[in-house]
């Protein structure tokens, strides 16, 4: 398939790896600062100075490509995505030019947006029931796109991605601070992507996602988070998280990790593999750390 001009809105670490991982005749990426725009020039991409919470700053998107990637996080400060919502002001603009409203478009959103599953198995049709204000902001923002897209005949895929680690994204500061897990009979299960791998799916979904379509970006481990920790601390030499109760845990971790720890459940990733024909690199964290050297 001949590959068309692309825009990304937030160049953050999926961006770049996009950016640096794929070949685009055109690809444009949107930076906020300066800063930014000199991570983006160190890829093939083109930076382009806008500011999603300044809508005037948004005017030159209308019509400047036919794809679309929309990668960055809702403000902190607000209830809904008001940034999706000035990013679909300024695409819809092109509505009166023919042919220059996108034609695809793919958003991460995250696996927040189910709430609290009690460690059940959950499948892409299962309802949103999103407890945290920033899960609430992704259901919002998923809500916005999908009228626009619905309205304006355009292909949108919705990745819903768990956490997301590579070799500097490891919970190594963590551990090194002691900070307690939950014993195991109490634990939550916890899903993953590598980055590598979900700038990956970000492509896939760009040329094979169905219309309007969930899909769990989200790799085949099944673990517990104090597992997950004391894998990365074992491949690293590393001394182990001491275990509390959950009783405890909520007296002790901090609001933020308390919102982790209290929603647990499995992301079943058979329509990714079906639909997108993808193939993992890092099907799980084990693959990874076996290519990492220990510390120092």
């Amino acid at each position: 398939m001949k590959k068309q001009a692309l825009l990304v809105v937030g160049m953050g670490d999926i961006g770049q790896r996009l950016a640096s991982g794929q070949p685009w005749s055109r690809m444009i990426g949107l930076a906020r600062s300066s800063e930014t725009i000199a991570r983006i020039r160190q890829t093939p991409a083109i930076p382009l100075l806008a500011n999603l919470d300044q809508r005037s700053s948004l005017d030159r998107l209308a019509g400047l490509a036919p794809w679309v990637v929309h990668l960055a996080p809702p403000s902190v400060d607000s209830d809904g995505d008001h940034r999706t919502r000035h990013l679909i002001a300024a695409l819809g603009k092109a509505a009166a030019k023919r042919g220059s409203l996108p034609r695809r478009m793919v958003y991460i959103s995250t696996s927040g947006v189910y709430g609290n599953c009690n460690g059940e198995m959950v499948f892409e049709h299962r309802p949103t029931a999103a407890t945290s204000n920033r899960a609430k902001r992704r259901v919002d923002a998923e809500r916005q796109l999908r009228r626009f897209a619905t309205r304006n005949g355009i292909r949108l895929s919705i990745l819903r991605a768990p956490g997301i680690y590579a070799a500097d994204r490891l919970p190594i500061e963590r551990i090194l601070k002691k900070t307690p897990a939950v014993h195991r009979d109490e634990d939550s299960y916890i899903n993953h992507i590598h980055a590598e791998d979900l700038a990956r799916l970000v492509w896939l979904a760009l040329f094979r996602g169905k219309p309007n379509r969930v899909y769990h970006a989200v790799d085949d481990s099944v673990k517990k988070m104090g597992d997950y920790f004391d894998m990365v601390a074992d491949h690293f030499k590393l001394a182990r998280s001491p275990r509390i109760t959950r009783a405890e845990a909520q007296q002790i971790l901090s609001p933020a990790l308390l919102s982790f720890l209290n929603e647990s459940r499995i992301l079943d990733n058979t329509r990714m593999k079906k639909e997108l024909k993808a193939r993992l690199r890092f099907p799980d964290v084990e693959t990874c750390l076996k290519s990492l050297p220990p510390l120092g």
